[in-house]
């Protein structure tokens, strides 16, 4: 086994019995039982606002879960992030969560002297595992990957969570038994490596 690492899984999927909570609970198990430390979050039991009425001109103070959560963050070796793709994105509390969490002085920091601004996640790296009803090819060459470009690049690069890996999971709407068990030792897989 690789060294141990502290992960944090992020359960995304506002409904609390779904595929994506089976993969995330596959991932945690296995990871647990190779020796990682692994904290497991529920988004749908986070208390706060999710959105941002001033924008990030006049940021609103954190709520106590929120507050948690940059800890548990700042804490990870490894970032995982469980969640549907709905409309090419990802569910609006998930979007509403990183407005919110990922805050300048935490997740980044403009330096008045670079275009680029300070990325404050360093050493961390990520895992994306994502279910889509939608088949993956046309995800990928029609629609242009939205939720897979907005979350590697635009969010967790942003910030310098690198390297971000996606494993994705799809089309659940027409997947079979057997196909959710294949997948779901996948997600073990992932899980025993620290991935």
């Amino acid at each position: 086994m690789n060294q141990a690492k502290r992960i944090l899984l992020i359960q995304a999927n506002p409904r609390r019995e779904s595929f994506c909570a089976a993969l995330g609970e596959a991932y945690v198990r296995a990871a647990r039982d190779a020796g990682h430390e692994v904290e497991q979050v529920q988004l749908a039991a986070l208390r706060f606002a999710s959105d941002l009425p001033e924008g990030y001109e006049s940021l609103p103070p954190l709520e106590p879960d929120l507050q948690r959560l940059q800890q548990q963050i700042q804490a990870a070796d490894h970032l995982v992030w469980v969640y549907p793709v709905w409309w090419g994105s990802v569910p609006a509390r998930l979007k509403g969560l990183l407005d919110r969490v990922l805050t300048p002085g935490f997740a980044f920091r403009y330096v008045a002297t670079q275009t680029w601004p300070e990325r404050l996640l360093k050493g961390r790296s990520a895992r994306l595992l994502v279910s889509l009803d939608t088949p993956g090819w046309y995800f990928r060459w029609l629609q242009g990957a939205p939720a897979h470009r907005m979350m590697k690049d635009a969010v967790l690069a942003f910030c310098g969570v690198a390297p971000v890996r996606i494993s994705e999971f799809t089309p659940v709407i027409k997947s079979t038994p057997a196909q959710r068990e294949r997948w779901l030792a996948r997600a073990a897989e992932l899980g025993r490596s620290g991935a």
